[in-house]
């Protein structure tokens, strides 16, 4: 997976200052260092790199630590902070509301993967009981009107484009306001893929957004961008007013620095991640949880979530009753395996820093 490179190697980093018989100024600078090079070969920006290994530094004052501190535990902790600080912005996105009409308009760059995950994040909410409906905003890319046709009738969701039509600003003004006749609370623009040199492009975006006035602006990343990250991010930034940030293909096997990057230049949180092609393979993005594993640590909150997603909730005082009146069946144990073997693999936890 994305970042997992990444993430192992500032576990190696943490791993061998721990093995250090003694944690000194020496010790703490081969650490940093360590993160430092891991980072920057995952196209972090280098200001985000040198930022971070400063606060770490003036966190982590050994001279003035007792000896009955646990230095190693204050690195860690330190690390971990820092790496939640570059992804959280420490501000909240708009959180549409059911029964309330919420329009959200995507922008990104071309082959972000944006009209995919347009369909995802409107799936993820009809499933939490919001009426979605799609947008076709895009006239620039032949075929992206069928891919969101497709991709909208096979999840069920009400789509708005046109064949004939060559004004995206018109076509997203008309869908909108189709959709907001139909009383759907979630009106989803898909907009044309773009990139920070193409000036037209840039200021159609903009017009999209004054028709529309979307509630929330998110902008789609591809988690292998790269170096490019932080400067594409912040022209899209300083044309319309980015509120969050979903970052795609994460499982993939590039670097994905990058994406650190982005959080940084459009100081909006992340979201969401894509983490496959298919409809369900998108995943709630909560900092950190992600840090956690990233770092090797595990996530518990995820996995309860799991647990809860697998198990549905109402089946669960069917299934206490049952034990608590000593009815434990064949039956019963064969849906408790069925119900793990959903939950796929579980990784163990490194005990190191438990």
């Amino acid at each position: 997976m994305v970042l997992a490179q990444l993430g192992g190697s500032i576990s190696r980093a943490i791993q061998q200052m721990s093995n250090a018989t003694i944690i000194d100024e020496k010790a703490l600078n081969d650490c940093l260092n360590e993160i430092t090079r891991a980072l920057l070969q995952s196209d972090v920006q280098f200001k985000l790199v040198r930022d971070m290994q400063t606060n770490i530094k003036k966190i982590v004052n050994l001279d003035d630590l007792a000896a009955g501190h646990n230095k190693r535990r204050i690195i860690q902790q330190a690390i971990f902070n820092e790496l939640c600080k570059i992804l959280d912005p420490g501000k909240s996105s708009f959180t549409p509301k059911k029964g309330k009409t919420s329009v959200v308009m995507f922008v990104g760059l071309q082959g972000s993967g944006k009209t995919t995950t347009c369909t995802k994040y409107a799936y993820y909410h009809q499933k939490k009981g919001w009426k979605p409906a799609l947008v076709c905003a895009d006239t620039f890319r032949a075929g992206a009107f069928d891919q969101l046709k497709q991709n909208a009738t096979k999840a069920k969701i009400p789509f708005y484009g046109s064949y004939t039509e060559s004004d995206p600003v018109k076509i997203a003004e008309e869908g909108v306001e189709t959709f907001k006749k139909e009383n759907c609370d979630l009106i989803i623009v898909d907009t044309s893929g773009r990139h920070k040199q193409e000036a037209a492009l840039f200021e159609e975006m903009r017009q999209v957004s004054e028709a529309t006035k979307p509630d929330l602006i998110i902008f789609v990343m591809d988690s292998s961008i790269g170096q490019a990250a932080f400067d594409q991010a912040q022209a899209f930034k300083q044309m319309v007013a980015v509120g969050a940030v979903i970052i795609t293909k994460m499982d993939g096997h590039a670097k994905g620095g990058g994406a650190l990057s982005a959080v940084a230049a459009t100081k909006s949180p992340v979201i969401f991640i894509g983490t496959g092609e298919h409809m369900d393979e998108f995943e709630v993005f909560d900092v950190k949880p992600f840090v956690s594993r990233l770092l090797g640590m595990g996530d518990w909150s995820g996995f309860m979530d799991k647990i809860h997603e697998v198990v549905p909730m109402d089946q669960q005082p069917e299934l206490l009753q049952k034990l608590s009146e000593g009815n434990f069946t064949l039956r019963i144990m064969y849906e408790q395996f069925q119900n793990l073997l959903k939950m796929g693999p579980i990784g163990i936890f490194n005990a190191s820093w438990v």
